[in-house]
């Protein structure tokens, strides 16, 4: 669940994406749409041959989808806004493709038996680039629009330096900025957050444990509690700077009303570090 929408259901969220684009792009074709989501959970359910079903307990469809609905609320107050460069339904297709496939680097292969997809953790986002050349160069996309969508799943890896990834426009380096910002507040939001932090804490632990030491990977938690406890300096000293001063504050597309109303996801967000710090 996602501040009372039931992020399981994931024809509830792409009516929600299909409502939005209907609505920005009047006429244009949504055909899109429903492909990608069927690809995304034909991904995730292990029909994608040469994968298992994800089974990373924490990093699962649902946390996709709350990412996905995130992200096209933001888009849309971003439309509403009046934003330029204006997003095109092109770049609305390549940035669903993108937020839908952004985890799918969690997917273990075949020959990968030992543990589960939470090992990856420190490796996932170059997996899932890996995957989506794949799986939607196998669907038609285009090179050109690969490397779009790669370079955009890039901006939601801990500690990226942005500056360093090569957008091909204004426009892409923007619609990167508001997926990893949605995959951020997505999962800090959502209802569970603080009742899933030990399924978290599982996964860092099982990534220490068989994937090879590395600055990207060495702990950074003793314990579920441990990680509790620092949710709020990780969202003082971590997301909140990352998504103000990287990610250029594009939040701020889902206050209701721009500019000034209330953010929704912040007040839900609050709440949650509240919970866990109590």
């Amino acid at each position: 669940m996602l501040c009372g929408f039931d992020t399981r259901d994931m024809s509830a969220v792409e009516r929600e994406v299909m409502d939005g684009f209907r609505t920005l792009f009047p006429g244009s074709d949504p055909s899109f749409i429903p492909r990608a989501f069927a690809l995304a959970k034909s991904a995730f359910e292990g029909r994608y041959p040469g994968y298992f079903p994800i089974d990373a307990v924490y990093h699962d469809l649902e946390h996709t989808l709350q990412g996905t609905l995130c992200l096209f609320r933001l888009l849309s107050g971003r439309a509403a806004a009046g934003t330029q460069p204006a997003l095109t339904p092109r770049w609305h297709e390549l940035t669903l493709l993108s937020i839908l496939f952004h985890d799918s680097g969690y997917l273990r292969t075949s020959e990968e038996r030992e543990g589960t997809g939470a090992r990856f953790t420190p490796t996932h986002v170059a997996r899932s680039e890996v995957f989506v050349e794949k799986v939607l160069g196998k669907a038609g996309y285009p090179p050109g629009d690969i490397q779009a969508m790669q370079r955009m799943i890039r901006c939601t890896e801990l500690n990226i330096e942005v500056g360093r990834i090569p957008f091909a426009s204004e426009l892409e380096r923007q619609l990167g900025f508001a997926l990893a910002t949605a995959d951020l507040l997505a999962q800090m939001a959502a209802d569970d957050y603080v009742d899933k932090l030990p399924a978290l804490f599982a996964e860092l632990a099982e990534s220490y444990q068989l994937e090879p030491a590395s600055p990207k990977n060495s702990p950074r938690f003793a314990s579920a509690q441990d990680l509790k406890q620092k949710t709020s300096d990780f969202w003082t000293f971590y997301v909140l700077p990352k998504i103000n001063k990287d990610f250029l504050g594009v939040y701020r597309y889902l206050n209701l009303p721009f500019p000034d109303g209330p953010n929704p996801f912040l007040v839900w967000i609050e709440a949650n570090v509240k919970q866990a710090s109590s």
